[in-house]
């Protein structure tokens, strides 16, 4: 018997099967065989929310959530947000590797090309009402994107390929600035391409009659967060691109997927529920009294735990660092004040410890977002910024993995067995 199997022994039948393991796992297919009928089904895994199943293989990302671990091709989190720039981080995803100087001003240069957007877009846009959410009108008009470039549908060729995946990096800035003055009635600042990648996002967000003063540090900042947010593996939205991308969609239907799961608030939201709860805690004489209702079950501690980390998030860290920047730029307030005091008390408390529920990349990133002058509810379009490389690296990756077929989940049906139709005068 090979040392890499897995003998299983069904009870019912009496019969063993050896499954091969890979890596650790085995194929839930090969589980088929086990029946106890010829002309059952076979045996199926049930695990609700994937808590426990590798739907593809893949080489982007690496996460150890007991170790803190975050990994882009191989490259520490740590030593990639501290020395690379978002185009450069966008390149390795989509790549493999890190571009040398010409592969990176062939990529900067050919996004750069493509910042513009049809002014018939606009016209999309000014459908919205001017309270619409930000998240509802990105969605909309990414989608709205793919009846723009009908050849996107074309995803059998590699260099059409490339050509999408260049047009939604250099087009989502656009259009999520365009859609921030939009919820404003302030007028459209075009894109100015003699700016780099975040300062050309950060002027047609903030310009104002033509003029705008960057902030190296915060625009520093900014970029250092839409790193962190690159990719993280196979999580809601990345799932949700891979899945509609393998009905052979094109990428902006795939990722307008993305964005709608990233618009829910247990995923893209929880920025937001930070501030919520820092808003209802009011003052830090109330943090004792607000973390015994957590620990008696009245509450939750948002920012804190998460689904993979285990131990401290590697990006929490980082972005702990990214505020006192930010901070001493913009100067300290009362949140600020409040979520590093509720810090303090719940890493030195028992209950928190033993749970391991420590500081996640949401506790401290929507602090950031707001002193740097963005609304609440334009969080999760920031997110979507940083994701997107990700997004359509794990759709490429999706799009060549000869293994990958449509997806299409089984069940465990619960409903009656089959029964005559009844009359309505017999109901």
């Amino acid at each position: 018997m090979a040392s890499d199997t897995l003998t299983i022994t069904d009870n019912r039948t009496g019969k063993a099967y050896d499954v091969p393991i890979t890596d650790d796992t085995i194929r839930a297919i090969d589980l088929r065989q086990i029946k106890v009928k010829d002309d059952d089904f076979g045996m199926m895994t049930y695990d609700p929310a994937f808590m426990n199943t590798a739907a593809c293989r893949s080489a982007i990302t690496y996460i150890d959530g007991d170790r803190g671990i975050l990994r882009y091709r191989g490259y520490p989190i740590e030593q990639i947000a501290d020395k690379a720039t978002f185009l450069e981080v966008a390149y390795l995803l989509n790549e493999g590797e890190l571009p040398n100087r010409a592969q990176l001003d062939k990529w900067t240069n050919d996004i750069r090309f493509h910042t513009y957007v049809h002014t018939n877009l606009i016209k999309f846009l000014e459908g919205y009402r001017y309270d619409a959410h930000p998240m509802g009108m990105l969605l909309g008009i990414v989608g709205g994107l793919s009846t723009f470039y009908p050849d996107a549908k074309d995803i059998e060729d590699k260099q059409n390929r490339y050509i999408q995946r260049v047009r939604l990096m250099a087009k989502l800035p656009t259009l999520a600035a365009f859609l921030f003055r939009h919820s404003r009635g302030l007028p459209y600042e075009f894109p100015r391409n003699d700016l780099g990648y975040v300062g050309n996002y950060v002027n047609m967000m903030f310009s104002i009659g033509g003029k705008h003063e960057p902030n190296p540090v915060l625009q520093r900042a900014l970029e250092i967060l839409l790193i962190l947010h690159a990719d993280h593996e196979q999580n809601c939205s990345t799932s949700a691109v891979r899945a509609v991308g393998s009905s052979g969609v094109d990428p902006f239907s795939a990722v307008s997927a993305g964005i709608a799961a990233l618009y829910g608030p247990l995923h893209g939201g929880a920025n937001e529920a930070v501030l919520r709860m820092l808003d209802e805690i009011g003052t830090k004489d109330k943090i004792p009294a607000f973390i015994e209702s957590v620990k008696q079950g009245h509450g939750r501690l948002m920012g804190f735990g998460h689904r993979v980390y285990k131990s401290y998030d590697p990006r929490a860290k980082l972005i702990k660092k990214v505020a006192d920047d930010v901070f001493a730029q913009t100067g300290l307030n009362n949140k600020l004040e409040i979520a590093l005091e509720l810090e303090r008390i719940a890493l030195s408390d028992e209950y928190f410890i033993k749970r391991k529920l420590y500081p996640n990349v949401d506790f401290y990133s929507g602090l950031i977002y707001q002193a740097m002058g963005y609304p609440t509810d334009y969080f999760t379009v920031i997110f979507a910024l940083g994701r997107l490389p990700g997004w359509l690296a794990q759709w490429e990756e999706m799009i060549g993995d000869k293994e990958q077929k449509i997806a299409r989940p089984r069940q465990i049906y619960t409903g009656h067995d089959e029964r005559p139709y009844v009359p309505m005068e017999k109901r």
